[in-house]
């Protein structure tokens, strides 16, 4: 079985990880049809809507007033 003749260090090993596309991907947005806000899928949007219905009291009116 073949053995490394040296360590390899933490930097090199994570820069070949990287790489290697192991890198994190971009987060999944959506576009609210409310308010047109981007909001990650099957979450509650900021102006309280969800699958197109009003699930909440809105936040943004709660910080105006």
């Amino acid at each position: 079985m073949a053995t490394p003749k040296k360590k390899i260090s933490r930097s090199r090993r994570n820069m070949r990880r990287f790489a290697a596309g192991n890198a994190l991907a971009k987060p999944t947005v959506v576009t609210c049809p409310a308010c047109s806000e981007m909001t990650r899928p099957h979450r509650v949007c900021a102006c309280g809507h969800y699958d197109g219905k009003a699930v909440l009291p809105s936040k943004k009116a709660e910080i105006q007033a």
